[in-house]
């Protein structure tokens, strides 16, 4: 079978990453009998300058995190403008922190049909939440792993098969407003601007500069930020000592509310043309 695999994903603290390049090595060991993978990482701005296009021959499992339950608008010009399927075929995956995926499933899925990609599958995976280190903490773990491996083995089998019909993705259309924490009053609480702060175990070693995926963090004083912050907890979680952290008591607030009423472990879901 000549098809081409490839992982394409944006992935600022590698979950998103390990789910599609799962997915897409395990189709490939099972197809070429080797893991045979291009990866496109669009994840820093760099990435996101030049346009990339697929063929028909290509199997592309395509992978974005899931912000405030949908795709994260920070992607949408680059996904609407310089992508182009050709008749490719497409896993859809998005990665959430255990809260719920909301309407990004469709929302990616719906993208990339409109891009030329012919969506077969799709899946929602979890990832360790980007705002904390104990929701979803240390996931995807063994057990999402095998999950991937599985469903890559019935992935391959559609395609053997040319079972590559569309796949129904649940959500809504129009699709659901970005979701926004309450306060405990239920008041909608906007933590856009909210950014993060540097303490004095940095040691200047300018990795969190290489890591954000907005190019936001000044290079000369990493204190500073000269863009907008995701909240994509990169420098946070990428810092070897611990210097970048948040403060701000209304972020703070929501990261405990979603810590204690989503401790719960999800599990992944996968979607599956049905012929």
């Amino acid at each position: 079978m000549n098809k081409r695999i490839n992982a394409m994903y944006f992935s600022p603290t590698g979950t998103t990453e390990k789910i599609v390049s799962g997915i897409a090595n395990s189709i490939s060991e099972s197809i070429h009998g080797e893991k045979v993978v291009t990866k496109v990482d669009f994840t820093l701005p760099e990435a996101r300058q030049n346009a990339i296009s697929f063929t028909a021959e290509d199997v592309v499992v395509f992978g974005v995190p899931v912000y405030a339950g949908r795709v994260p608008n920070v992607l949408l010009k680059y996904l609407n403008s310089s992508i182009a399927g050709n008749g490719a075929l497409a896993v859809s995956v998005v990665v959430y922190g255990n809260r719920n995926y909301d309407d990004a499933a469709i929302e990616l899925k719906d993208i990339l049909e409109s891009n030329g990609f012919k969506v077969f599958a799709g899946g929602a995976f979890i990832g360790e939440h980007s705002f904390s280190k104990t929701l979803a903490q240390n996931r995807p773990d063994e057990k999402d792993m095998a999950i991937v491996a599985d469903f890559a083995g019935k992935i391959c089998e559609k395609i053997k098969q040319n079972h590559t019909q569309p796949v129904f993705v649940p959500g809504n259309k129009p699709y659901r407003q970005y979701y926004m924490p309450k306060d405990e009053n239920g008041n909608p609480v906007d933590i856009r601007k909210v950014t993060p702060k540097t303490n004095s175990n940095c040691v200047d070693c300018k990795l969190c500069v290489q890591v954000c995926p907005m190019g936001s963090i000044d290079y000369e004083d990493v204190s500073k930020l000269n863009g907008i912050c995701i909240k994509c907890g990169a420098c946070i979680k990428k810092c070897p000592n611990q210097a970048k952290y948040f403060d701000d008591i209304r972020y703070l607030n929501h990261k405990h509310e979603i810590e204690v009423n989503f401790a719960s472990r999800r599990e992944p879901e996968l979607f599956l043309s049905n012929s």
